[in-house]
């Protein structure tokens, strides 16, 4: 038996009208694909964009503070008690001072304490400026008279003509006494040795004093070699 066909449901007559249906149907789907894409793009950048806006917070880190240290325990306050007794209740351990002064405390002598350090001090010490200086007997004027009398030329320098001025020092001890004599400057031949030996037979001088004490004094002296 043949089987006939509808003309009303026929699909060729129609296969254009759905092509472009599917067509469209197409561009719709890919349009919004395409949409969907840009947005999760754009919330993407956004998302970074903000992310790099955020600022690092800063944390300040404050002292511990130590707690206060606890009060100080209290001292008990010490309270003295004064008893109050009558002018006739007898008192023991009383201590009463005489102050009368009879013959006994009179001849009561005070000894001042001597300082033997400051003694021995200047005793030792040699001084080169004094208030008193020691002067040789007689004053300087007989010194330089007691030198030329005394001073032999020494026949080394006086053959090879020196002349000038030996320069000597000494301590003129508490005494008077001359000691440590020594040449300061020498113009040889012989003449400081000369002038030693003169220094050291010289008579004792007047010594010299600091506050009224006799102490040691360095003294430095010319003696003049001159040939005539």
């Amino acid at each position: 038996m043949e089987l006939k066909k509808n003309p009303k449901a026929d699909l060729e007559k129609r296969r254009g009208l759905y092509l472009e249906i599917g067509l469209v149907v197409i561009l719709a789907a890919v349009l919004v694909a395409f949409e969907v894409k840009s947005y999760d793009a754009e919330e993407a950048e956004a998302f970074v964009r903000e992310a790099e806006q955020v600022e690092e917070e800063i944390i300040i880190q404050t002292d511990i503070q130590e707690p206060p240290p606890p009060p100080p325990p209290e001292v008990p306050e010490v309270t003295t008690l004064i008893e109050v007794v009558s002018d006739d209740q007898e008192i023991k351990n009383e201590v009463t001072f005489n102050a009368e002064v009879n013959e006994e405390t009179k001849n009561i002598a005070i000894t001042p304490v001597v300082v033997e350090q400051e003694e021995e001090e200047e005793e030792t010490t040699i001084f080169t400026v004094v208030e008193n200086e020691p002067e040789f007997p007689g004053g300087m004027e007989a010194l330089y008279k007691y030198l030329a009398q005394n001073i032999k030329y020494p026949q080394l320098a006086r053959d090879n003509g020196i002349t000038g001025k030996v320069y000597v020092t000494f301590v003129v001890e508490r005494d008077g006494s001359i000691a440590n004599p020594k040449v300061l400057r020498d113009i040889g031949g012989g003449c400081g040795a000369e002038a030693i030996r003169v220094v050291k037979s010289m008579p004792k001088w007047t010594p010299g004093k600091q506050r009224g004490k006799a102490v040691r004094v360095q003294f430095n002296l010319p003696v003049n070699f001159n040939l005539k």
